[in-house]
């Protein structure tokens, strides 16, 4: 039993390294940088980094001293793209939001209890929110598209997740149950999530799930910008976007799987 869990929390922590250094991509991340962000010691992150290298699911960038994903993931991520990879069939929607709002539009995707950003399109409009990048990752409820996506759990998931993650240690008593709880009621009752600056201040974020072929909340397509840029009077219209385009690749995803 010791030997399994030990085996287990060596997965947990290999899995978190390669989550750090993908989200650093393409510029990679140094090894001081890896134990910090892995919440790892510095020799216990240095071996994880040279086995996971060993194994080719690392690069490590010699000259510069930092660590960039490998080409066994590539290879991997190539034959796991035919169920899980959307973004050919998302990307004409994110290009038509960027287009249509002049907002930066996002794709994202739920993993586990987070969401990892996919795509990414800049509007026109000058000045840009930059909360979001492709490859980072937040908690499911933080940013507006894991806010789009919790929303539409069941009420048992949504349960269970908000007992399971503490989410106010990192990101503010904004994100306590009760205050998640009345956000995700309020995303249920219009459709679509709206983030008002809880993230960055001044920085608005929504969102609205894409679901997949059992119904299942599993992307999500976003919309960020300036404060100014998501009052009131504009709102309505960008939900309705936004839910229009999600409603679009959640057809594609349906017809795809039927042609399977």
């Amino acid at each position: 039993m010791a030997d399994s869990v030990q085996g287990a929390q060596v997965i947990t922590r290999a899995g978190r390294v390669l989550r750090v250094v993908s989200e650093h991509s393409p510029d990679g991340i140094t090894t001081a940088q890896v134990a910090e962000q892995a919440g790892l010691t510095r020799p216990t992150a240095h071996r994880l980094l040279t086995s996971l290298a060993a194994e080719g699911f690392l690069d490590l960038d010699a000259a510069r001293g930092r660590w960039h994903l490998g080409p066994e993931l590539y290879l991997m991520g190539a034959l796991a793209a035919e169920r899980y990879d959307i973004t050919d069939l998302s990307r004409e929607s994110v290009e038509t939001l960027a287009r249509e709002t002049g907002e930066s539009a996002f794709l994202s995707a739920r993993r586990g209890y987070e969401t990892v950003c996919l795509l990414r399109e800049e509007g026109s409009f000058p000045v840009r929110s930059f909360v979001l990048y492709e490859g980072v990752r937040f908690p499911l409820g933080v940013a507006s598209a894991g806010l789009a996506i919790v929303s539409f759990l069941t009420p048992a998931e949504i349960d269970a997740y908000l007992e399971r993650e503490v989410l106010t240690e990192r990101w503010g008593a904004q994100h306590a149950p009760d205050a998640l709880r009345a956000r995700i009621a309020e995303t249920r009752a219009r459709g679509y999530a709206v983030n008002p600056g809880l993230l960055v201040e001044g920085s608005w974020g929504m969102g609205a799930a894409i679901f997949d072929e059992n119904d299942r909340p599993a992307w999500a397509l976003s919309l960020t910008g300036i404060e100014s840029r998501f009052g009131p009077g504009r709102r309505p219209e960008l939900g309705r976007l936004l839910l229009e385009q999600a409603h679009v690749v959640t057809k594609r995803l349906q017809k795809r799987a039927s042609a399977r």
